[in-house]
């Protein structure tokens, strides 16, 4: 019997400027500037494995890196060893099979989601991270979705876990010339840019503002996605 996909959880960003960056932290998240993000609806949980395999079931898409590790592929841990290509594929997939239009976040509706309307927020959840060691605890493997509590929007796991594909190519420079509405990214590059904290740093748990990136084609086991949903304005 074929698993039928189940509506995804999604919540409302809504439209309006905040500070995408921050001048006391790296060079690439340099200068600090205001940009307005238009609404859009962000996925409460990242992917996890049982939401994947219901899109491998569905298509014989190629399996990730990892899909039969035992230390990965519980359900309900985030899936991993996706390339920034298959996230894009399982995007696809999801909007032919349920209502609206699916997609990868862009980095500034990520950052946005991230900071839970709190602008200039260091943490999703607030001035400190959700455990009092500042990110800095032992986790041998990713941990089932549901560990970090929600951020003000309700958003689970954003920033912990797993680092997750943005739509965006990744350049270091960018915000020096990033438009002030819904910035897409720079045309061309080598690297697509991600977000959020992941099990194998030293410090597991990211800055709302923190950025990385790494060539869409690798397929990691800190490296997952979130799906984000375009939002009719005439909804809104």
């Amino acid at each position: 019997m074929e698993t039928p996909v189940q509506q995804v959880q999604t919540v409302l960003i809504p439209d309006g400027p905040f500070t995408m960056g921050d001048d006391n932290q790296r060079a690439d998240e340099r200068p600090a500037h205001r940009v307005t993000v238009s609404a859009f609806r962000m996925a409460v949980l990242p992917v996890r494995n049982e939401d994947y395999a219901v899109f491998l079931a569905a298509t014989a898409h190629e399996l990730p890196r990892f899909w039969t590790d035992p230390n990965f592929n519980h359900p309900r841990q985030p899936v991993v060893g996706a390339s920034w290509y298959d996230a894009v594929s399982y995007c696809d997939w999801l909007s032919s099979e349920v209502a609206g239009r699916f997609r990868l976040p862009t980095e500034a509706e990520w950052e946005k989601a991230a900071t839970g309307g709190v602008d200039g927020a260091k943490y999703p959840w607030g001035e400190s991270s959700f455990e009092a060691t500042g990110g800095r605890f032992t986790q041998d493997a990713t941990w089932q979705v549901g560990a970090a509590p929600p951020n003000p929007y309700g958003l689970i796991d954003i920033g912990f876990n797993v680092h997750e594909w943005c739509s965006d190519w990744y350049d270091p420079a960018y915000y020096a010339v990033s438009p002030k509405l819904d910035p897409q990214g720079p045309p061309t590059g080598e690297r697509r840019a991600s977000r959020g904290g992941a099990w194998r740093h030293a410090v597991k748990v990211s800055r709302c503002s923190a950025r990385s990136s790494i060539p869409p084609e690798y397929r990691y086991n800190d490296y997952g996605f979130r799906v984000a949903q375009h939002v009719d304005p005439a909804a809104t």
